[in-house]
């Protein structure tokens, strides 16, 4: 089905869906896009790699937003990347190998962190709103000393990469939050250097997977330009909304992804 003109047309509604909840959730769109691509049949390393052409051209449109506007701190996003690319080749190699069901529960696993991962991202923020931080047009470096930075933006570039690799996500969910902690990056700065990041990485990922035949490019395009429509749908829709309804449906929706991965990799495991 997904290979014909209507199936196209099915998965451009699916990433402009998709991208509509990343806009309206603040989360990157593969973790809602594996899920569904599962659904219609494809073994999930499948999934994993189609969704990561998917999150490309999110990540392309946002970034090149935040060039053009000087809100991109590439170097640090640079850093993140050189690391991600290795272990996103790793993630995807790993993926190639493991059993479908192993994959299944793993993801499930990641959807309930990612839960915890938003909560703190949430609780980061407000402390920034607290202490009055003012958020810059421009993002400079994290910190001032590069010997002091490289120990963690390794560790998060290298942790962003192995999970974009093996489950077709941007890595921003993790990134973000550890970015904060870590580099003592303000919120928004996080966002756009960990976006920047996840370009080069997720094209690391991509020629990995591309190798082993597992992409689907053509609807890999057809979600990704559905998710360029949907981010801009979900964006506007989210100031309508109160924060309180954003996080139970957040929480409410990541939870149902998890039942359903947990059932297919149990379901996997039995037969």
């Amino acid at each position: 089905m997904l290979d014909t003109p209507v199936g196209w047309l099915v998965l451009f509604l699916v990433g402009t869906m998709t991208g509509t909840l990343s806009g309206l959730l603040g989360i990157g769109g593969g973790l809602i896009m594996v899920p569904i691509l599962t659904f219609f049949g494809l073994p999930l390393v499948q999934a994993t790699a189609t969704s990561l052409v998917g999150v490309l051209l999110s990540a392309l449109s946002g970034s090149y937003q935040n060039l053009r506007t000087g809100a991109l701190s590439w170097r640090v996003s640079l850093l993140l990347a050189v690391f991600g690319m290795v272990t996103a080749q790793v993630g995807a190699w790993l993926g190639d190998r493991l059993p479908d069901a192993s994959l299944s529960l793993a993801f499930a696993v990641l959807l309930l962190v990612t839960i915890y991962l938003m909560d703190l991202r949430r609780k980061l923020a407000q402390k920034e709103r607290q202490l009055k931080i003012p958020a810059p047009e421009t993002v400079s470096a994290p910190v001032s000393t590069p010997a002091n930075a490289l120990p963690p933006i390794a560790g998060i570039g290298l942790l962003a990469g192995i999970l974009s690799g093996l489950f077709g996500v941007g890595g921003g969910v993790v990134m973000v939050p550890l970015q904060t902690l870590f580099l003592g990056e303000t919120i928004k700065s996080a966002v756009r250097t960990s976006l920047g990041a996840i370009v080069p990485i997720a094209i690391s990922g991509l020629a990995q997977h591309a190798y082993n035949g597992n992409v689907l490019w053509i609807a890999g395009v057809c979600l990704g330009l559905g998710g360029i429509v949907g981010a801009q749908v979900g964006t506007r829709l989210l100031p309508k909304l109160s924060d309180q309804t954003v996080n139970r449906l957040f929480k409410s929706f990541l939870i149902a992804l998890a039942v359903y991965m947990t059932m297919r990799g149990v379901k996997g495991l039995g037969g």
